[in-house]
C-alpha cells in the first residue's frame, strides 16, 4: 500500500477512473443494456490494463520538486484524464464525435456541467450516470487536493489568510516537512471520503423518500455534494421531489459555502463561532439580500405585471430566490421549481447580470465550489471599509486583532491580484468566442459559465437559452480550456510557471 502511494498522482487517478467504469457498467447489466454494458467492461479493462503499465513505468519515479509535480499532475487531471473518461461516452454513443465526448467530460471532471445534450433521453442512463459518477469524483478531487495540495504551496483561497506571501506557490509551510505530499493525500482522504460519501448517500436516500426515482435521486444527489449541476432529467425543478427536495439539496449546498467541515474551526461548533466565520457571514448577507431585493422589487419595479398577490404565491417567490442564490453562489446552477415564480414576482424576464454575479463570487475556499471565493471578496470589503474610515478619521488606528489586520491589508491585496488575473481572465476568453462570431451577451454569459465552472448559467442567465450543442468546435475548445483554468485557478498556473520552480 505505501508502494502505491509513491506512484505519481495522475497514476493513481487513471486506476480510480478505471475502476469507477465498472459501475455504470453494472447499472447497464441491471437494466439490460447489454451494448453499453460491455462499452464500459471493455475500457475498464483496456485502462486497467494501461495504468498497470505506468504503474510499472513511473514505480521507481521521484519528482525533484514535489510542489511542480503536483501541479501537474492538478493539470493533467483536469486536461488530460478526460481523454480516457470521453472513450466509453464516445463508444456508447454512436452519434458522436470524440471532440464533443472530451468537452462533455472536461465539464464533468470540473464540475463545470456544461452538456451538449439537450435532451436527455439521447443518452442512456448508465452514461448519465457517467456523466454524474465522473463530476463527483472530480468534486471529491477537489475537495481533498485543497487541503492536501494547495494550502501548503498558499494558494486556492489560502493565500489570503497566509503570512507568508513570498512563498505562494511553493512548499514552505510546516506540514510539508511533516509529510510528503502522498502521505498528505492519504491523510485528508481518510478524513473527507468518509463525510463526501455518507452526505451523498444520505441526500439519495432523502430525495428517494421525498418522491424521486432512485436513480434520479442518486444522480441529483452527487451533483449537489459535487455543485456540478448535472441531471438526467432536465434539472431539479421537474425532479418528483419538489419544494421537500430542494429543501434537502439547499442544506447539502451549505457544504459549498466554507471549509468548515474539515478545517480546525469545525471543533468550535457554538453558533458564535459561526457567525464570525466571514466566508459564513458574507453567504448568509448575500443570501438575505439577493432574495429580498428581487421579492421587494414586485411593488417598486414590477406593478405593470399581472399577478395574484396571494400568500402562498409570495412564499413560492421568496422560496425561489432564496434557493437560487444559494445554487448559483455555490456554482451548481439548480433551478428550483419555484424560480418561475421568483422571477415573474419581480417582473424581471431573466435576472442574468444577478446569477452571474453571484456565480462569479462564488463559494468558499476549499469546497467544490469555484469562482473567485468567498474568503477572497471578504478580504476585499474589509479593505474597502478600512479606506472609507480612514477618509473620515485619518489619523485612526483599527482594531480586531492581528490577523484581522493582515486580512484587511496583505490579505486584500493577494485577493485583488487573483480578481483582476480573473477579470483578465473573462476578457481574454469573451473576446476569443466574439472573434469565434458570438455576440457580446452570449459571449459574456459563456465565459462565466466556463470561468466559474456554473455550466447551467448558459440556459438560465439569457432571455433565450444558449445551446453548446450549437457552438463550433473552436469555441468549444476556448470553454474546454476556461474551465480547466477556473477550475484550477490563475494563481495555479503562475505558481506552475514559476521560472525558480523550473530551474530546481
Amino acid at each position: 500500500m505505501s508502494r502505491l502511494l509513491h506512484l505519481p498522482l495522475f497514476v493513481i487517478l487513471m486506476g480510480i477512473g478505471s475502476a469507477a467504469m465498472l459501475v455504470p457498467g453494472f447499472h447497464a447489466a441491471a437494466t439490460r443494456d447489454f451494448e453499453t454494458m460491455r462499452v464500459f467492461g471493455y475500457s475498464a479493462l483496456l485502462f486497467f490494463a494501461l495504468t498497470g503499465l505506468f504503474a510499472l513505468a513511473t514505480a521507481n519515479y521521484k519528482a525533484k520538486d514535489a510542489a511542480r509535480s503536483h501541479l501537474l499532475s492538478l493539470l493533467a487531471c483536469f486536461a488530460a484524464l478526460p481523454l480516457l473518461l470521453a472513450i466509453p461516452l464516445h463508444q456508447s454513443v454512436g452519434d458522436t464525435t470524440f471532440f464533443n465526448a472530451y468537452f462533455e467530460m472536461v465539464s464533468s471532471i470540473t464540475t463545470t456541467g456544461a452538456t451538449l445534450y439537450d435532451l436527455p433521453d439521447r443518452l442512456p442512463e448508465s452514461v448519465h450516470l457517467w456523466r454524474a459518477l465522473v463530476a463527483w469524483m472530480g468534486g471529491l478531487f477537489v475537495w481533498i487536493t485543497a487541503a492536501a495540495i494547495l494550502a501548503p504551496l498558499n494558494i486556492g483561497g489560502f493565500e489570503v489568510m497566509t503570512i507568508q506571501h513570498d512563498k505562494i506557490g511553493t512548499s514552505a509551510s510546516q506540514i510539508t516537512e511533516i509529510a510528503d505530499g502522498s502521505t498528505r493525500l492519504m491523510r485528508w482522504s481518510r478524513k473527507l471520503v468518509p463525510i463526501y460519501v455518507v452526505v451523498t448517500g444520505l441526500l439519495w436516500v432523502g430525495l428517494t423518500l421525498a418522491g424521486d426515482r432512485a436513480f434520479v435521486a442518486l444522480i441529483h444527489a452527487m451533483s449537489a455534494m459535487s455543485t456540478s449541476g448535472i441531471s438526467a432529467t432536465g434539472g431539479l425543478k421537474t425532479s418528483e421531489s419538489g419544494m421537500v427536495g430542494e429543501m434537502l439539496v439547499f442544506l447539502v449546498l451549505l457544504f459549498g459555502l466554507s471549509r468548515l467541515v474539515f478545517s480546525g474551526e469545525w471543533r468550535d461548533r457554538t453558533p458564535k463561532a459561526l457567525a464570525k466565520n466571514p466566508e459564513i457571514r458574507i453567504a448568509v448577507f448575500l443570501m438575505v439580500c439577493v432574495p429580498s431585493l428581487l421579492f421587494v422589487r414586485h411593488w417598486y419595479g414590477a406593478l405593470e405585471v399581472d399577478s395574484v398577490d396571494d400568500f402562498e404565491t409570495s412564499l413560492k417567490a421568496l422560496w425561489g430566490g432564496v434557493f437560487a442564490t444559494i445554487s448559483f453562489l455555490t456554482t451548481t446552477g439548480f433551478e428550483g421549481s419555484s424560480w418561475d415564480e421568483a422571477r415573474d414576482w419581480s417582473g424581471l424576464n431573466t435576472p442574468g447580470m444577478i446569477l452571474m454575479g453571484l456565480a462569479i463570487v462564488g463559494g468558499g475556499v476549499a469546497t467544490t465550489a469555484g469562482g473567485v471565493k468567498l474568503l477572497r471578496v471578504y478580504a476585499l470589503y474589509k479593505n474597502g471599509q478600512r479606506e472609507l474610515e480612514k477618509l473620515v478619521h485619518p489619523s485612526s488606528v483599527a482594531g480586531a486583532g492581528g490577523m484581522a489586520r493582515h486580512l484587511r491589508r496583505r490579505g486584500a491585496y493577494v485577493a485583488w491580484i487573483f480578481f483582476m488575473l480573473f477579470a483578465i481572465s473573462i476578457a481574454v476568453v469573451a473576446a476569443l468566442l466574439s472573434l469565434l462570431g458570438h455576440s457580446f451577451e452570449e459571449a459574456m454569459v459563456l465565459t462565466v459559465a466556463a470561468l466559474s465552472t456554473t455550466g447551467p448559467l448558459a440556459a438560465t442567465a439569457t432571455e433565450t437559452p444558449i445551446s453548446y450543442a450549437t457552438l463550433s468546435p473552436l469555441a468549444k475548445g476556448v470553454l474546454a480550456a476556461a474551465m480547466v483554468l477556473g477550475r484550477l485557478e490563475t494563481l495555479a498556473f503562475v505558481a506552475l510557471f514559476n521560472p525558480e520552480s523550473w530551474r530546481n
